[in-house]
């Protein structure tokens, strides 16, 4: 496999050429809750609310002072993104036309918290598959597009519910946190301050998404990943995956927002309400960011293979942020020149829907057990910033 001086490993030791650390991925863990919703049981909250809405705005609507809400369908979401289903943490919540929001009732101070009650069932899978004891991790990491709370951090919970070593922190770097997750954990193997990381996406993405919104009512589910990183002369599991390198871009944009905050009461009328509720939600520009974001990562992906003097060609697996299948496509051609196999770049977002951070580490999960030692992957996220991710891998063995 293509490889240069910095990346190239020395031999079966623990460093790289240039004096650094080599680093293994060798676990991640899955967390999928209960509930699932397909598309016809979504449309039809979603319409019975839809019609609901007409009725009671009909004067209004008749006088052309308003627009009548146009209903959805399942073909309308299956060819707008490729979504069939979604796993959610709470259904009935989700699709009461009354609510249409998931009921997930707060917890006491005491209570461990719903992203800690994630991270710690794909934690616990994760260290299992890496052969890992959390008492023997130096450093947890918790990132995803939203937390439960600012502080104190979800990470050091979780740590503490773990029973781990070393010390934990939050990040969010919107769909692209895992991958950034990943190079911040690398880089303090590499740097030699930490031997083995844990790297959690706890995402909730379904209690921000509007769901009486139509254009984005589909695209969210409920997930939570967990990666296992180790320096190479402490890891036990011999047919992980080296981390070759990352490489990660931002550039500023509006197309894709979340404007809740801790500000947002400061900005309230008189009587408590916040204006433009709906722009404390998940809103984007959809064909927007479908023309700027496929060319961005599609650029960043082949750079970055540059690096190793490789080239689409080259790669056996592509992991890619599960958001929409038309742009997975539209981005795995741009790389390998062609048409990508189901194999090449896998889909998984059909029935987990767009799990912002998780998708891609739920691709890797369900998606690598076939690959024989020295194939090529890379491990892509975007999102939100915009941000993206490349993380190239190569199977140990």
């Amino acid at each position: 496999m293509p490889s240069n001086d910095n990346l190239r490993a020395t031999g079966n030791q623990g460093k790289t050429a240039n004096g650094n650390h080599r680093v293994l991925i060798t676990g991640t863990g899955l967390y999928t809750p209960k509930n699932a919703i397909s598309n016809e049981a979504l449309v039809a909250s979603f319409n019975a609310w839809v019609a609901a809405d007409n009725a009671a705005n009909s004067d209004a609507i008749a006088r052309g002072e308003l627009t009548a809400r146009t209903e959805s369908s399942a073909e309308f979401i299956v060819k707008a993104s490729g979504i069939h289903s979604r796993y959610v943490l709470d259904a009935d919540g989700i699709l009461d036309p009354e609510r249409m929001r998931p009921r997930l009732p707060a917890r006491d101070n005491d209570q461990s918290s719903v992203q800690c009650e994630m991270g710690v069932a794909a934690a616990h899978e994760a260290l299992a598959a890496a052969g890992v004891k959390a008492e023997d991790l130096d450093l947890v990491i918790v990132a995803c597009s939203n937390l439960e709370r600012p502080y104190p951090a979800v990470a050091v919970e979780l740590q503490a519910a773990l029973s781990a070593g070393g010390y934990a922190f939050d990040m969010n770097v919107a769909c692209s946190s895992a991958t950034f997750g990943i190079e911040t954990a690398a880089n303090a193997i590499r740097s030699g301050s930490a031997k083995r990381v844990l790297m959690v996406n706890p995402e909730i993405c379904s209690a921000h998404l509007n769901f009486r919104d139509r254009d984005s009512h589909f695209i969210f589910g409920d997930a939570c990943t967990a990666v296992v990183l180790e320096a190479a002369d402490v890891a036990t599991r011999t047919d992980g995956f080296e981390v070759l390198g990352s490489r990660l871009v931002t550039r500023f944009s509006n197309a894709i927002r979340n404007n809740f905050g801790f500000l947002n009461r400061t900005a309230a009328r008189e009587d408590g309400a916040v204006e433009s509720a709906d722009d404390k939600l998940f809103i984007q520009e959809g064909r927007r960011v479908f023309r700027e974001v496929c060319p961005l990562v599609a650029e960043l992906i082949t750079t970055h293979l540059g690096d190793i003097d490789a080239t689409g060609s080259d790669l056996d697996r592509m992991w890619l942020h599960q958001a929409n299948r038309h742009m997975n496509d539209m981005i795995a051609r741009r790389v390998l020149g062609r048409d990508p196999s189901e194999q090449e770049a896998p889909i998984i977002l059909d029935r987990y829907a767009n799990t912002s951070s998780a998708g891609s580490v739920i691709a890797f999960h369900l998606h690598h057990d076939d690959l024989a030692a020295g194939s090529l992957g890379v491990l892509c996220s975007f999102g939100a910033g915009y941000s993206a991710g490349s993380v190239l891998l190569k199977r140990c063995g």
